[in-house]
């Protein structure tokens, strides 16, 4: 069996003097939503995306 490694997806927010991982998913849709509430709320927040290694 070779199953195709999916993208992951890492949610931060800004809590000084760190990031700090709030989520972590391989669904692009629940990252994006979530940093989006996190920015309304007035908090500095990132979404990483991390493509798997081509061999």
């Amino acid at each position: 069996m070779t199953d195709k490694p999916a993208t992951t997806y890492i949610v931060s927010v800004f809590e000084k003097p760190h990031w700090r991982t709030v989520l972590t998913t391989k669904d692009k849709a629940a990252a994006e939503a979530l940093e989006q509430a996190i920015v309304q709320d007035g908090v500095r927040a990132q979404n990483d995306e991390i493509a798997p290694k081509k061999r």
